[in-house]
């Protein structure tokens, strides 16, 4: 009889746990203070490991915050397309990711404010996020769906308005669809007519699960009931704007 050995898949769920937990750290840190000003001092006092056990994962503390920003944008990426590839009007899909990202952003504010911390230029931010967004500004622009401009303008508009959002998202008194309004506004920068722009932001989205698996619900420890709360972030806002749309 074979008996199969568990210490190596113990090992690694272990080794998964802890960098969970120093990612964790990592992001409430960071949302605090910025990225730049994180240190490993900090975040091992945050998580309540030693300093060994930070370099056992990471070689510095840029390298945990690239990782921590890779893992984080490619979650979010993950968690909007199936939504977003519903969709075959790239105005829409622009709009939908735009609403999508702010939201689950701003449903948190480690996850909101470690986003609005990073810098521009940072390359996950040039990279992962924006190259998700280029795909969708790029045949708009070639349909004529946007007025002619240079990709990089309407890439910086979206962005700006997204970040925006999430930044609004974070302070006592945001309006409550302020990633609407935003949205609509970019589409309007985009080269949309108003009334259409307002129609598509307003339009009910489909509710975004978060990966049970994944960064957000590990390493903020949201329960069933909290997943389910973001899942259905987007959907309830959408159609309080919809129908006050229709009101006035």
């Amino acid at each position: 009889m074979t008996i199969q050995d568990h210490r190596p898949r113990v090992a690694a769920e272990r080794r998964e746990r802890m960098r969970l937990r120093l990612f964790a750290s990592a992001l409430s840190l960071a949302a605090e203070k910025g990225p730049a000003a994180t240190s490993i001092d900090d975040v091992i006092s945050h998580a309540g490991v030693a300093r060994g056990t930070f370099y056992k994962y990471f070689v510095s503390p840029e390298a945990m915050v690239q990782e921590l920003a890779m893992a984080l944008a490619n979650e979010l990426i993950r968690m909007a397309e199936p939504v977003v590839q519903t969709i075959s009007d790239p105005a829409e899909r622009v709009c939908a990711g735009m609403r999508i990202i702010s939201r689950v952003a701003g449903f948190h504010p480690a996850i909101g404010g470690f986003l609005v911390r990073l810098s521009w230029s940072d390359p996950v931010v040039q990279g992962l996020l924006l190259d998700y967004v280029r795909r969708d500004l790029s045949e708009g622009l070639r349909i004529g769906r946007f007025s002619e401009m240079p990709l990089a303008l309407a890439v910086n508009i979206v962005a700006g308005s997204v970040l925006g959002a999430i930044h609004c998202m974070l302070q006592p008194g945001c309006e409550p669809d302020f990633p609407e309004r935003s949205a609509a506004a970019a589409l309007r920068a985009l080269g949309v007519d108003g009334r259409t722009a307002q129609r598509i932001s307003t339009r009910p989205l489909a509710p975004v699960d978060p990966l049970p698996e994944g960064l957000i619900v590990a390493t903020l420890g949201l329960e069933p009931d909290e997943q389910d709360s973001l899942a259905e972030a987007t959907a309830p806002v959408a159609a309080r704007a919809t129908r006050r749309a229709v009101r006035t």
